[in-house]
C-alpha cells in the first residue's frame, strides 16, 4: 500500500528504564528486572544496556546472568509503573494520529499518514516523539519509520537505543537484505530453524527464493514471508478505539513448583482451563480448536492443537482434550515448570452443529450449565468460593487463581485460529 507513513516505536530497554527512571540510584548501573525466584518465575524479564553488554539476556535464568555479570542488581518487577508509563507513551503518540495499535506494553505502530501535511513528514514527527518520549518521560525509544508495519518493525530493530531509521523502496535492500531471516517479524524459531536447513539465513536470501517453494515448505504462510522479505505488508495499523475480533483465549503460566507426573498436570490442566472456558462464556463464544503448550525446566517445549467434532466452552472438555495432546507427546524426559491451554477459531455459542450419530449433545450441555452456575457463583463470591475436590489433593498446585492472575498479551499475527 504506497504512499503510507508508518512509525513503529518501541521502547529501549523499557522494564530496567522505567526502574531507573523512578530510581536514579539506579541509571547507568548493570541492572535486571526479575521475576521472583520464589513464585518460580525467576528469570530475566529485561536487562539494561551496561548488563546487556555484560551477556545479560532476557530469558535467562537468574543464576545465569549473575555467572555473566558479578555485580548485576537484580531488581523485582513493577507492572503498574510500566502501565503507567505505557500509557503515557500512547497519550504522546495520539498528539499525531488516532491510528495507533499496541504491540505489548513497550511496542506500538502509529499510522501517521493522515498527518503528514499538518504535522510535517514521516522523519520530523519521529524525531519529535523521540525527543517527547525523552524529555518528558526520561526514557529512550527506538522509532522505524517505513510504508507498511513488518518493515517499520525492522527500523526500530535496526539500531538501539535511541535511534530512527528509516527504510523504504530508496534504501530497502541495502539495510534489510543482509539481516539474519530471524530478524523477520513472525520469523520464530521453528520457522528459522526450517529456512536455516534450506540454505536460507538471510531476508535477501529468503525474499529471492520462489515464493510457490515457499509455499510448499510452510502452506499459505509462505507465500506471507515471501511477501513481507520483499518489504511488503498492506495490514492496516488498528484505530486506538479499534476492538479485534477475538479468535482464541489462553492461559498459560509457570507452575508454583515443578510437574513431575501425569497427576500433577492434569490438576495444572484442569485450573487452566476453567479459567479459559470461563472467559469463552464471558465472550458468548466457544471453541472449535483446543491447544496445549508445555516448558520444561530447561524452557524448551513444545505446542500442540486438535479440531474437536462439537464447539464448545466445558472447562472439563476442554482439559480432557489438552491432557489428552499431552500424553500423546510427551514421554517425561524432564520435570515441567510450565503449561498453558488455549481455545482457538471460536465461534458465537450459539453457533448451529451437525451432531454425529455417536455424539453426546446432552451431557455437554449438561457441563456447560454446571460451568454457568458456577460462574454466577464465583461472580458473586469470588473466584476461589467454588473449586473442584480435584484441586483440593495438591494446595500447592490448585491455590492459584489463574482467571484473576492473567495478564492478556497481544497475540501474534499467525498464531492458530
Amino acid at each position: 500500500m504506497p504512499g503510507r507513513a508508518i512509525l513503529h516505536i518501541d521502547a529501549n530497554a523499557f522494564y530496567a528504564s522505567v526502574e531507573m527512571q523512578e530510581n536514579p540510584a539506579l541509571r547507568g548501573k548493570r541492572i535486571a528486572v526479575c521475576g521472583s525466584k520464589e513464585d518460580r518465575h525467576g528469570i530475566v524479564l529485561t536487562a539494561s544496556y551496561p548488563a546487556k553488554r555484560m551477556g545479560v539476556k532476557t530469558g535467562m535464568a537468574i543464576w545465569e546472568a549473575q555467572r555473566c555479570c558479578r555485580d548485576l542488581i537484580i531488581v523485582p518487577p513493577h507492572y503498574r509503573e510500566y502501565m503507567r508509563y505505557s500509557g503515557y507513551m500512547r497519550e504522546i503518540l495520539q498528539d499525531y494520529t488516532d491510528q495507533i495499535e499496541a504491540f505489548g506494553l513497550d511496542e506500538s505502530w502509529a499510522d501517521v499518514t493522515g498527518s503528514v501535511g499538518l504535522l510535517g513528514s514521516a522523519m520530523t514527527m519521529a524525531q519529535e516523539i523521540s525527543e517527547r518520549v525523552k524529555r518528558e518521560l526520561g526514557i529512550t525509544v527506538s522509532i522505524g519509520v517505513s510504508d507498511n508495519k513488518v518493515t517499520a518493525k525492522l527500523g526500530s530493530d535496526y539500531k538501539k537505543p535511541d535511534a530512527i531509521t528509516r527504510i523504504e523502496a530508496d534504501n530497502y535492500k541495502e539495510i534489510v537484505y543482509p539481516l539474519p531471516v530471524q530478524d523477520l517479524l513472525y520469523v520464530g524459531r521453528a520457522t528459522q530453524r526450517k529456512l536455516n536447513s534450506y540454505g536460507i539465513r538471510t531476508i535477501g536470501q529468503l525474499a529471492q527464493t520462489d515464493p510457490g517453494t515457499l509455499h510448499g515448505w510452510f502452506g499459505k504462510v509462505g507465500y506471507s514471508l515471501s511477501a513481507f522479505a520483499r518489504g511488503l505488508d498492506a495490514s492496516p495499523v488498528a484505530k486506538q478505539d479499534h476492538v479485534a475480533a477475538v479468535k482464541s483465549v489462553g492461559n498459560s503460566g509457570t507452575t508454583p513448583r515443578d510437574l513431575v507426573n501425569d497427576e500433577d498436570v492434569w490438576l495444572m490442566l484442569l485450573v487452566m482451563a476453567e479459567s479459559v472456558a470461563m472467559r469463552m462464556r464471558e465472550l458468548n463464544m466457544k471453541c472449535t480448536v483446543v491447544e496445549v503448550s508445555v516448558r520444561d525446566c530447561d524452557l524448551n517445549g513444545f505446542v500442540r492443537q486438535r479440531k474437536i467434532e462439537t464447539p464448545t466452552s466445558s472447562s472439563l472438555e476442554i482439559a480432557q482434550v489438552a491432557f489428552d495432546l499431552f500424553k500423546s507427546n510427551y514421554r517425561w524426559s524432564k520435570p515441567l515448570r510450565g503449561v498453558g491451554v488455549r481455545g482457538a477459531s471460536l465461534v458465537p455459542a450459539d453457533t448451529p452443529v451437525q451432531l454425529g450419530f455417536f455424539s453426546n449433545a446432552e451431557k455437554r450441555e449438561k457441563l456447560e450449565r454446571l460451568d454457568k452456575a458456577v460462574d454466577g457463583v464465583r461472580e458473586r463470591y469470588g473466584y476461589t468460593s467454588v473449586q473442584r475436590a480435584r484441586i483440593y489433593t495438591d494446595r500447592g498446585l490448585g491455590a492459584i487463581n489463574p482467571k484473576d492472575d492473567h495478564t492478556v498479551h497481544p497475540v501474534g499475527f499467525f498464531n492458530a485460529g
